[in-house]
């Protein structure tokens, strides 16, 4: 029973590095959608060249 528990709590130590891991991956990626399109906008579509 106790093994289990231990097992069982560090499954969810894994999973919520995970989640913080993941968490900080989608961060990054919406600030570059939002410097994107502010460098866009200041900028133009520099791919129509």
């Amino acid at each position: 029973m106790k093994e289990s528990q231990q097992a069982d709590q560090k499954r969810l130590r894994e999973l919520e590095r995970e989640l913080q891991r993941k968490e900080k991956a989608l961060a990054e990626a919406a600030a570059l959608l939002v410097l994107r399109k502010k460098a866009e906008a200041i900028w133009g579509d520099r791919e129509d060249e």
